[in-house]
């Protein structure tokens, strides 16, 4: 291995521990508790080192959610995978991504909530962000109907699952219910 290839992979391992020690602070303590600063403490780097990385935290956050993008998108159709028929994909789908909101909230606030610099539904698009989507659009969309454009109606249920997820999350809807509330987006929005 050459020097260039090494100080390569010495770069990368240093990005993958600050992304990964960000979001093991951010779960830990929330996103105000991310500062460069404690980030540099954490990982044992300087400030400076830190940087050369990325230019401060809201590139951070991007960085998480483009992890967490690819993580839901395996979530996702691992679950809708096991399914039988497009009911239960669909099921399985809106569990399997409330399921993700509540086992990952500050990586679902990096997705979602907070600004990570990171286009949505344009051409410079992360690949990991497009495949999140496209996991939801392969289920939802052989349910969408005959007469609704399949990115539209996955757009919709996507809508109402974090609608569910966040109001959920904010203790406006009682968690208790969450089955019922699957149980009726399925029946009625995609008339399953």
């Amino acid at each position: 291995m050459s020097v260039q290839e090494r100080k390569q992979r010495e770069r990368a391992e240093r990005e993958r521990l600050i992304v990964a020690t960000a979001r093991e602070l951010a779960e830990q303590q929330g996103w105000d508790a991310v500062t460069t600063r404690r980030l540099a403490e954490r990982i044992e780097y300087s400030q400076p080192v830190l940087y050369s990385h990325f230019r401060g935290k809201r590139e951070i956050i991007g960085a998480v959610a483009v992890e967490g993008a690819a993580e839901m998108a395996v979530t996702v159709r691992a679950a809708a995978s096991g399914a039988n028929s497009p009911r239960e994909r669909v099921a399985a789908l809106a569990r399997a991504y409330l399921d993700f909101a509540a086992r990952n909230p500050a990586v679902y606030d990096a997705l979602f909530r907070l600004d990570g610099g990171l286009a949505f539904a344009q051409e410079d698009t992360p690949e990991p962000l497009k495949d999140a989507f496209a996991a939801l659009l392969e289920s939802l969309g052989e349910v969408a109907g005959d007469a609704v454009d399949p990115g539209l109606f996955t757009e919709v249920f996507w809508a109402s699952l974090h609608g569910l997820a966040t109001l959920t999350r904010a203790g406006r809807l009682p968690p208790e219910d969450t089955e019922s509330r699957v149980e009726l987006l399925v029946d009625r929005l995609a008339l399953l």
